[in-house]
């Protein structure tokens, strides 16, 4: 699933906040006919994640290295790295598909997000084009989405929550383990040598993490 304005979703009209981006992925499972499902998201799309579990849509949520929670230094330092791979990614946009062919070109589209950047396959480096280079929206939804976003309503979630976080997150800094003991249950899982984006870097951790909170998902119920 495509955020609102990254790939090819079109962007929202109005004001971008994460209550905005999880209407629209909201009535996106309302039409397709789905209620809670099992979540998965990294960063906003771990916020957003967290944000449908509020609204009780979440059988069970896995957020890895979620937006929401940094301090003001946190949310300046975050944003001044967003801002500066938006820009570069503008300016070798020309080049993107090119430099996803090499371990070497990988390892320039991916730093900062990958610890291990030249493990990641071309498809998942060309992700830099369409969630940083093409995105629709990008600087309001930065604003509004990322640096004034304060989440609420967490201690009403009731599914199994993991979050997660690579202990070479250069973006995240301290925001992931603070959802702990806001939200009922929760955990909290530092995911070894991995960055911001660990998809690549620890991916059998992150399926197994997925798996066990889809397990735990049926006591939450029995127990409610």
């Amino acid at each position: 699933m495509d955020l609102p304005g990254h790939g090819e979703s079109s962007m929202i009209q109005g004001r971008p906040s994460v209550a905005a981006l999880t209407d629209a992925v909201e009535a996106d499972l309302d039409a397709h006919g789905l209620g809670r499902v099992h979540l998965l998201g990294n960063s906003l799309g771990g916020r957003v994640a967290i944000e449908l579990a509020c609204r009780h849509r979440a059988r069970s949520v896995v957020s890895l290295s979620p937006s929401g929670l940094g301090v003001p230094l946190e949310r300046a330092h975050q944003g001044l790295l967003m801002s500066t791979t938006r820009l570069i990614n503008r300016m070798r946009y020309p080049w993107l598909e090119e430099l996803s062919g090499s371990p070497m070109g990988r390892s320039a589209l991916l730093a900062g997000l990958r610890s291990m950047p030249w493990k990641a396959s071309a498809a998942e480096a060309l992700t830099t084009k369409g969630g940083f280079a093409d995105q629709t929206g990008f600087w309001c939804t930065l604003w509004n989405a990322i640096l004034l976003d304060v989440p609420t309503g967490l201690d009403q979630i009731d599914c199994p929550v993991v979050v997660a976080q690579g202990t070479l997150d250069v973006v995240g800094s301290g925001q992931t383990p603070r959802y702990t003991p806001l939200i009922p249950g929760a955990r909290f899982v530092p995911l070894p040598a991995a960055g911001h984006a660990p998809q690549s870097d620890t991916p059998q951790i992150i399926v197994d993490l997925v798996r066990e909170a889809a397990d735990r998902a049926a006591e939450f119920r029995s127990a409610a």
